[in-house]
């Protein structure tokens, strides 16, 4: 099977937005700071326009990627005291309600918020391996060269964050 390339990489960032907002967003835990990190990665992007359009999936997904980490690590060595405690605002996420079914799309809310819980308990790279391998359906060689690591590192992070998510979650199955 053969995946259609993007035609342009205005295309291809349209293309992976929301995506990419998803994956920043439960790194970040702050819907802000996800939007930056989106924004400055896409705009990072626009320098590797002349590249094969091969090579912008794993190119955009490291660069998300790196400015993620950047962006905890800085949060990590800010005076905490100093800042103001973030609000934790679940309406910021958009449920649309395209079914029928209220109570299908109620369990798909709950399951996913469910998820996003159990990730952001994950050490980074296992909550990165799984984002990228999983919800992204990336392969592991693109994974690997987005995470900047080998393919058996990526096969290890999965596998231990799966464990780890499968011990979590296994109550609300």
């Amino acid at each position: 099977m053969s995946v259609r390339l993007p035609a342009s990489l205005e295309e291809f960032l349209a293309g992976i937005g929301p995506r990419a907002f998803r994956f920043a967003e439960l790194g970040l835990r702050h819907r802000d700071d996800a939007l930056d990190a989106v924004q400055d990665a896409m705009m990072k992007m626009l320098a590797y326009r002349e590249r094969p359009a091969q090579e912008w999936a794993p190119l955009f997904w490291s660069i998300l990627r790196s400015r993620v980490v950047d962006l905890q690590r800085r949060r990590t060595f800010r005076l905490r005291w100093l800042a103001p405690a973030p609000d934790r605002d679940d309406s910021l996420l958009d449920w649309a309600d395209d079914g029928p079914d209220p109570s299908r799309t109620h369990d798909g809310r709950e399951a996913y918020g469910k998820l996003a819980d159990a990730l952001a308990t994950l050490p980074r790279r296992q909550r990165e391996a799984f984002s990228l391998r999983v919800l992204e359906e990336l392969d592991v060689a693109t994974t690997a060269r987005a995470m900047g690591c080998s393919e058996g590192a990526v096969k290890t992070h999965l596998s231990r964050a799966r464990e780890a998510l499968q011990r979590q979650l296994e109550d609300w199955r």
